[in-house]
C-alpha cells in the first residue's frame, strides 16, 4: 500500500503519513530512532541485517542483532532508579472478592526479583521455560517479570485450560517449572486448577522438575511432595537470594505465546526481547496517547496477547499504571462492572473486547449503569479481538461519549497491524474501520494470484516482509509451519488470513476470516458484512452468520441471533424483520432466508465466536472443538438447532 494518499485525504499531509512513509522508506533509521526510548546494555548498531539473516535460515528477520538489554530492567528497575518507585505500578481489582491491591514500581520490582531468585534457586537458567497456568492476580505478572528477569521464557497459559490443552503446550515448551494457583474464580463457581494440572501431568510426556502453587482461599490445593512448593514459601524474606537482572540478546526468546494453528496443534509464538521493547515502547504513547503515570485498563487476561502487551509489557515499558482486572464485563455482578472499575481507578483508556461490549449492550441498552460512574478522566474506549460492527462502535460512542478506536491485529504481530494513531494525529474515525496502517506496516491487498488490486476492492489483507519490530520472531520448535501457513501462499509477504479492502482515504477495513467467506451461487459474500447488518437491527445483541452448505447455490447464509434484554418483539418477528434488513441492506443476492433465535453463541474465552464450528456442525460435520471453548454447553445446545 502507498502513502500517498489523495490530497483531499483525511490522512494527507499528517503526523501519521509522515511517520508511515520514513518507517517503509527508511526502517533502519525510523527504528533505531525509536529504539533511544529503550535502556540498552549494548546498543543496537544496526537495525536490520538481511545478510545475516539468510545466513542463519531465519524465516522472519531479525531485529537489533548484537544489541543486548534487559526487559525487566526497562519494565521496573529503570523507573525505580528515576525516583519513580512509589508511583503506582499495578493495581489488582478483582470483582468476584472484592479485592482492591496496589504494587508500587519498587514493590513490584522486589517480588519479581524474589521470585526470580527462587526459580534460580530451583535450577531455572537463561533460555530455561516457565510454563505459568494463572488466574488473573498480581503474581501471574510478577512471574512473568521474573522470568523476564533472569532470561528465562515464559509461556502463560490461561488459567483453566483444560488438561489435554495444558499436556500439549508442556510438552512443546519443555517447562523447568510450573507456577500455578490453586484456583480460579468465574462468576458462579471456583475453578480448581491443580486437579487439571495434575491431569495434564499424567497426560504430558514432559514432567516439570517443580510446581509452585500460589495458595488461594477459595479453595486450598494439596501438594505432592517433594514436586510442589508453595508461593508463600520461596518468596519469603531469606528464601533466596534476590536476582540480579540477566543481560539478554536482543534475538533470545521473551516469551512463547500459544494460539490455535490451522492443523489443531498449538502453535508457539516466539517473542524476543529487543524488537518487542522497542515495539511497545513506540506504540503506547504513538498509538494510545498514553504518558507516564496515566492509567491503564485493559480488560483482558494474561493468557492472551492483548494481555502480554497491554496489561503487562507496554504500560510498564511507558511507566503507566496498569489495571489488572478479574472479573467479566457482565454478571460480576452486573454490565456497569467495567465501568465501575474505570472509574474507580481514573482509567485514562479502556481496552477490550467488542463482545465485551456486545454483552454490556444486551444487558444495559442505554448504558444506564455507566451514567452512575464518574469517567471524565475516561479518553478513549480501545477494541479489539474480532471485527468491530458500525452498530456496536456508533452505540458504545455516543453513550460514553468518547472515541471508540477500533484495532486489528494478531497474536504473531503482538501490536496493531492498523490503528487510529492517537498519539500521533487525531485522525476521523470511520465505523467499520480500523483506520489506518501502523508505523512499520506494509500493507498490500491482493488477489488470489498474488496481485494489488485497486483501492475499495476486496482481498487477502498480506504483510510486506520484512515484518516491523514486536512481530513474531518464528514458531517455538520450528519455522517450517510458520512458512506454511503465512509466507507460502504469496512469497514476499506474510499472509494474515484476513480479507478486506483499503479505501481511497488509505483506511484499512478488515471484513474477516478469509474462510468466513460465504459462496452463494457464484457471488462471494462476506460474513462480516452481513453480521453488520443483521447486528444492526435494534433488538439484536449479538449474532453469527455463517454458510451451509447447499446443493443448488453451493452455500446458503444462516444467521443466529442472540436478542438484547428486555426485549418484546417475538422471536419470529425479529427473524423476519431481520431477513428483511439484510435484504435491503446486502440484496437478494445474500439468501438469507434462515434465521435461528438462540440464548447464547459459543465464544473462546477470548471472546471471539467459533463461526468455523458453527459453520462445520451446520454441514453435518462432526467439528473438533478448540480447548479454547468457553462453555462446551452453549455449542452443545446448537446442535440441534444449525442441522435442522
Amino acid at each position: 500500500m502507498t502513502t500517498r494518499e489523495p490530497a483531499g485525504s483525511p490522512t494527507a499531509g499528517g503526523a501519521w503519513e509522515a511517520a508511515h512513509r520514513a518507517s517503509l522508506e527508511d526502517p533502519e533509521g525510523f527504528w533505531l530512532d525509536a529504539a533511544r526510548a529503550v535502556r540498552w546494555i549494548r546498543r543496537p548498531g544496526t537495525a536490520l541485517d538481511p545478510a545475516a539473516d539468510e545466513a542463519e535460515g531465519a524465516a522472519l528477520p531479525r531485529w537489533f542483532r548484537g544489541a543486548t538489554l534487559s526487559t525487566a530492567y526497562n519494565c521496573l528497575d529503570r523507573h525505580v532508579v528515576a525516583g519513580r518507585g512509589d508511583d503506582p505500578a499495578l493495581v489488582h481489582h478483582s470483582a468476584y472478592t472484592g479485592e482492591r491491591r496496589t504494587l508500587t514500581y519498587a514493590e513490584l520490582l522486589d517480588q519479581s526479583a524474589r521470585l526470580a531468585g527462587a526459580l534460580r534457586e530451583l535450577g531455572v537458567g537463561k533460555g530455561d521455560r516457565v510454563v505459568v497456568y494463572m488466574p488473573m492476580v498480581p503474581e501471574a505478572v510478577v512471574a512473568m517479570l521474573a522470568c523476564a528477569r533472569i532470561g528465562a521464557v515464559h509461556s502463560v497459559v490461561f488459567g483453566g485450560f483444560a488438561a489435554a490443552e495444558l499436556a500439549a503446550r508442556i510438552d512443546d515448551a519443555r517447562p523447568v517449572v510450573v507456577l500455578t494457583a490453586s484456583c480460579g474464580l468465574e462468576p458462579t463457581r471456583v475453578v480448581e486448577y491443580m486437579p487439571l494440572l495434575e491431569a495434564a501431568l499424567e497426560r504430558a510426556e514432559h514432567a516439570p522438575a517443580h510446581c509452585v502453587v500460589l495458595q488461594r482461599p477459595q479453595a486450598t490445593a494439596t501438594l505432592v511432595p517433594g514436586r510442589d512448593l508453595e508461593w508463600r514459601d520461596v518468596l519469603r524474606p531469606g528464601a533466596a537470594p534476590p536476582a540480579e537482572c540477566v543481560e539478554v540478546a536482543a534475538t533470545d526468546p521473551l516469551y512463547v505465546l500459544y494460539t490455535s494453528g490451522t492443523t489443531g496443534r498449538p502453535k508457539g509464538v516466539v517473542r524476543d526481547h529487543g524488537g518487542h521493547a522497542v515495539a511497545l515502547s513506540w506504540s503506547v504513547p504513538n498509538l494510545f496517547g498514553l504518558e507516564p503515570g496515566d492509567v491503564v485498563l485493559t480488560a483482558s487476561d494474561v493468557g492472551w496477547v492483548v494481555g502480554h502487551s497491554y496489561i503487562v509489557y507496554g504500560p510498564l515499558l511507558a511507566g503507566c499504571t496498569t489495571v489488572l482486572y478479574e472479573g467479566k464485563p457482565v454478571g460480576t455482578p452486573d454490565a456497569g462492572a467495567l465501568w465501575r472499575a474505570a472509574a474507580e481507578h481514573r482509567a485514562s483508556v479502556v481496552f477490550t473486547a467488542p463482545t465485551a461490549v456486545r454483552a454490556i449492550r444486551a444487558q444495559d441498552p442505554d448504558l444506564a449503569l455507566a451514567a452512575e460512574h464518574d469517567l471524565s478522566d475516561l479518553r478513549a474506549l480501545y477494541l479489539a479481538g474480532e471485527r468491530l460492527d458500525p452498530d456496536t462502535w456508533a452505540w458504545a460512542g455516543e453513550r460514553l461519549g468518547v472515541p471508540v478506536v477500533d484495532n486489528w491485529w494478531q497474536t504473531e504481530t503482538g501490536w496493531p497491524i492498523a490503528c487510529s494513531p492517537r498519539g500521533l494525529q487525531d485522525l476521523p474515525l470511520k465505523p467499520g474501520s480500523p483506520s489506518v496502517p501502523s508505523p512499520g506496516y506494509d500493507l498490500r491487498v491482493l488477489d488470489a494470484e498474488g496481485r494489488e488490486v485497486p483501492a475499495g476492492e476486496e482481498g487477502a489483507l498480506c504483510l510486506c516482509l520484512p515484518l516491523p519490530p514486536g512481530t513474531l520472531a518464528g514458531v517455538w520448535g520450528g519455522d517450517e509451519r510458520l512458512r506454511a501457513s503465512s509466507l507460502a501462499a504469496h512469497p514476499g509477504y506474510y499472509t494474515t488470513g484476513d480479507g478486506g479492502y483499503v479505501d481511497e482515504d488509505g483506511y484499512v477495513h478488515v471484513l474477516g476470516r478469509t474462510d468466513d467467506v460465504i459462496n452463494v451461487a457464484g457471488h462471494r459474500l462476506s460474513a462480516g458484512q452481513l453480521e453488520a447488518a443483521v447486528i444492526g437491527h435494534p433488538d439484536v445483541a449479538e449474532c453469527a452468520v455463517v454458510g451451509a452448505a447447499d446443493p443448488l447455490v453451493g452455500q446458503e447464509p444462516r444467521a443466529l441471533v442472540v436478542l438484547a434484554q428486555g426485549v418484546t418483539t417475538s422471536p419470529e418477528d425479529v427473524a423476519a424483520q431481520v431477513v428483511q434488513r439484510v435484504r435491503d441492506e446486502v440484496g437478494a443476492v445474500a439468501r438469507l432466508r434462515r434465521v435461528d433465535v438462540v440464548a447464547a453463541l459459543p465464544k473462546t474465552r477470548s471472546g471471539k465466536v467459533l463461526r468455523k464450528t458453527l459453520r462445520e456442525m451446520a454441514d453435518g460435520l462432526e467439528p473438533v472443538v478448540p480447548g479454547t471453548i468457553e462453555d462446551r454447553s452453549v455449542l452443545d445446545g446448537l446442535r440441534d438447532v444449525l442441522r435442522s
